[in-house]
């Protein structure tokens, strides 16, 4: 248990600005209705339904994008406040689930806001987006009349806060003339409603109020609400968007609409503090967060604003007078004071988590303590939902009230503290360690650090793995508004001689931390702390599928050119004759699957689709719509393939995958076979979640076992193994690593079909490995014999058993054809796991080509 008492102050060093390269090129404000937000269609290829001719996407700056140093438009830079909206107003929806509770359903937010917009000249609404399920995403902006050129001058402030932070520290009016700007997120989790309600409240008393201290407040501030993240799981009442995403696991990916809305607010607005609006812990749960604490923030300035600012919350909350005797709702906690571990702010895939990276110095996850979902939604009864759900309200609003008062009285320091955590980054200073004691109780345990490289390379020509993996992984990066530099000359960095054309991401840059957090290898935190609140192991660099070199010292001199978007990969060979395919990357296998719906007969040889010389207009299309490149095929020969026809029980995150990849994908289930389905349509059943041999009917197993004469099979974990074992398929078992182990890990590819000439690292939840193999499996990939853990949280059980050592050397993926002739594909890794590990998804659908491409056809005896 840690000690309360007052904070010590930080102050804010200046240096030289070492000079950074280009940002991601601005987003302009959309009018209803909206377009998506980041990485969808990716910039390196043509949006879907583009025409047939090989696009080239310049790698120069375009008219509206920024460079290092010149002023970036955000959207509505031109206009000032009050920007007057008129919202479309959505039909309304009687099921919508936020009615039950007594709160706002969806169709009532835009006439609210409509209302307050023509009622208030402090309120302006805008459409950020659309969710997966086509609701639009609303942000609210509440700050004091600016006249254009107002506006101009905090944009121009908010730039100059970023590019040139050095000059930024020195200059001391500069904070008296900057308006703080301030993040609410509300109802990322759908089912976590009143964050939402709580948001509207504050927006209507700062709208109306006729305080002077409101006034004062906004002339000194603007705060932006992002009023539901989520609509789709608040109509709905489901804690996932459409997608069946939880959007809070998915900011290091960014693989939703939402969620790339939500970032896009962070970089236009640059918050100092933001809070994300959630429930139900009892009692309340304010931030900051027990160890291990991200190792790629500012850790000193962060702690200290976060902390005051959870006292001042649980203040707050407590001034409220609700209470355990009387209404049921218990004080307040804060789990860097009060807890051990288990509530970690470690990945970056939580939106408080990422939002340090865009310069915020205080957020926090805020959970509201009076559950009203799952099963008391249900059974509770609707007077008593409704008082819970008031309670939330209250106390959600308070701690919004708390935030921007706090944010308000400490104005010019914590501005001052964003500017520091950018002049850090950009004058390259080694990371600092926080001081013990910074705040009451911060001790050895806290202190979490690394060791920033000078550049990382994303190298051209033959020392990159896939130049269309490189390109997807340059585009992410300048998405979240990293700094990436394209060579216009040979350079050399780390003693090694690169090409013109390769990337480089330069570490002296003010959102050095993002860079580092998504392409370092990351870190093996096992031996420190036993419990983790989610993942502990992610990288872009090892899993999305390109080469990633990390320049440690010396400085790489490199004449280049600021990347708005990554120059096209695309290619086709001049000549005659068949053409090569080879599916080293998710684009690939898109342009595989787009051959085939375009009739295209292909075939399938060691990992490559095979074109004919007939269907080269087809190849050239869809080289120039996903940036691949065709070689030209050895031979003609391999096995027909067609449309693979999948059948799936997989999780909600493998079947968007799938789809997204251009599977056609027909989710099923015990239930669903168990009622009679038609094995007809399918070519492959995957098998990861919800479906159980065991508990088929006779019916049901009769026509999967009949289905299993003509398909295939390739499953994943816990429910996959017991299927293959139930199913008498492969000959092979299944032992687990410990539950929760999670993380990068390295594995050596054999020369099977699946994992080939795939990376050198792999992605684990819950890991399984195969023993006691029969003569009839090839072991695919294994766990590295020197170990395979890179980074991530992985301890053996507490028999000892589990562990990574108990996994040196064993498969991790395996395939076979079993007696009947099912080619069977067991995966024992996560390649699919939250839409993340790219480079992998690749193995996923060379299992799937695979698989339907030879079953059937006869059993060769090994």
């Amino acid at each position: 248990m840690r000690l309360l008492v007052s904070l010590a102050a930080v102050a804010v060093s200046a240096a030289l600005l070492t000079p950074g390269v280009a940002v991601a090129e601005p987003v302009q404000q959309p009018t209803p209705p909206s377009r998506d937000f980041g990485n969808g269609p990716e910039r390196n290829e043509e949006a879907a339904g583009a025409g047939e001719q090989v696009t080239a996407l310049r790698a120069a700056p375009e008219e509206s994008a920024g460079t290092a140093g010149s002023a970036r438009p955000a959207p509505g830079h031109d206009r000032g406040y009050p920007r007057r909206t008129t919202l479309p107003v959505p039909a309304q929806n009687p099921a919508d689930a936020a009615i039950k509770l007594g709160l706002v359903p969806y169709h009532g937010i835009a006439p609210k806001l409509n209302d307050l917009q023509r009622r208030s000249d402090r309120v302006s609404a805008e459409i950020t987006g659309r969710s997966h399920n086509g609701h639009d995403l609303y942000l609210v902006t509440v700050t004091a009349p600016e006249s254009r050129a107002e506006a101009r001058e905090q944009d121009r402030i908010r730039e100059r806060i970023l590019d040139d932070p050095a000059g930024a520290a020195r200059d001391r009016s500069l904070p008296r003339k900057y308006k703080a700007p301030i993040f609410i997120n509300g109802n990322i989790h759908g089912n976590e409603w009143e964050g939402t309600d709580a948001a509207l409240r504050v927006i209507e008393e700062l709208a109306t109020s006729t305080d002077p201290a409101v006034a004062a407040l906004l002339k000194r501030t603007r705060l932006y609400f992002n009023v539901t993240a989520n609509p789709d799981g608040r109509i709905a009442g489901t804690r996932q968007n459409g997608a069946g995403f939880d959007l809070n696991r998915d900011f290091v990916t960014a693989s939703q609409p939402e969620t790339r809305a939500m970032r896009q607010i962070m970089i236009d607005k640059q918050p100092v503090a933001m809070l994300d609006l959630h429930g139900y812990v009892n009692g309340t749960l304010v931030e900051p967060t027990t160890p291990p604490h991200g190792a790629n923030y500012e850790y000193d300035l962060f702690i200290t604003n976060t902390y005051a600012n959870g006292l001042g919350i649980e203040a707050a909350i407590l001034a409220l007078g609700y209470t355990p005797e009387k209404d049921g709702v218990f004080p307040p906690q804060i789990p860097f004071r009060d807890s051990a571990e288990g509530w970690d702010d470690w990945p970056p895939i939580f939106t408080p988590q990422y939002a340090p990276f865009q310069g915020a110095v205080a957020t926090h996850t805020i959970e509201f303590p009076m559950r009203v979902n799952g099963a008391d939604y249900t059974n509770q009864p609707v007077e008593e939902l409704r008082r819970r759900s008031a309670i939330n309200v209250d106390i959600a609003a308070a701690a919004v009230r708390a935030t921007y008062g706090f944010v308000d009285s400490r104005h010019d320091r914590i501005i001052a503290d964003q500017i520091e955590v950018f002049r850090r980054g950009a004058a390259g200073e080694p990371a600092k360690e926080v001081p013990l004691g910074i705040v009451p109780g911060f001790g050895p345990e806290d202190v979490y650090t690394t060791t920033y490289p000078r550049a990382y390379v994303i190298p051209e020509g033959d020392g990159q793995r896939s130049a269309t993996a490189a390109a997807r992984l340059v585009d992410h990066l300048v998405a979240n508004d990293v700094r990436v530099t394209r060579a216009k000359l040979p350079f050399r960095a780390g003693g090694k001689l690169y090409p013109a054309g390769s990337y480089v991401v330069d570490m002296r840059q003010p959102k050095r931390g993002l860079a580092n957090v998504m392409l370092e290898p990351g870190h093996d935190i096992s031996p420190r702390v036993d419990a983790m609140y989610d993942i502990s192991g992610w990288s872009h660099a090892l899993l999305w599928g390109a080469t990633v070199d990390t320049v440690t010292s010396g400085s790489p001199h490199v004449l280049g050119v600021p990347v708005v978007a990554a120059a096209p990969t695309g290619s086709v060979p001049k000549g005659r004759g068949p053409l090569a395919l080879a599916v080293r990357d998710a684009k690939e296998v898109r342009a595989v699957n787009d051959l085939l719906d375009r009739g295209v007969q292909l075939t399938w040889a060691d990992g490559s689709a095979i074109v004919p010389d007939s269907a080269r207009d087809a190849a050239r299309a869809v080289a120039g719509r996903y940036g691949v490149t065709f070689t030209k095929a050895r031979s003609a020969s391999g096995a027909p393939l067609a449309p693979v026809r999948v059948a799936a029980a997989v999780s909600a995150d493998e079947l968007f995958t799938l789809r997204e990849l251009g599977f056609a994908v027909t989710p099923v289930s015990t239930a669903v076979l168990n009622a009679g389905f038609d094995w007809s349509g399918t070519d492959v059943l995957a098998v990861s979640s919800g479906l159980s041999y065991t508990a088929l009917n006779p019916q049901a197993r009769a026509a999967l076992d009949a289905f299993l004469t003509t398909g295939g099979v390739v499953t994943r974990g816990g429910t996959g193994a017991a299927f293959n074992a139930a199913a008498g398929l492969l000959t092979a078992t299944s032992v687990a690593g410990r539950s929760d182990a999670n993380g990068v890990v390295r594995v050596t590819n054999g020369d099977g079909q699946v994992a080939g000439d795939g990376p050198a690292h792999a992605f684990v939840y819950s890991p399984r490995w195969f023993t006691g193999l029969g003569p009839e499996v090839t072991v695919e990939q294994s766990y590295a014999t020197d170990g395979p853990l890179v980074s991530g949280h992985w301890r053996p059980n507490p028999d000892g058993t589990g562990g990574p050592d108990a996994a040196r050397g064993q498969a991790a993926v395996v395939s076979g054809r079993d007696e009947r002739g099912a080619a069977v594909v067991l995966f024992g890794t996560e390649p699919l796991f939250r839409n993340h590990p790219k480079g992998l998804f690749p193995q996923v659908a060379r299992a799937l080509y695979w698989s339907a491409a030879v079953t059937g056809s006869p059993v060769t005896t090994p």
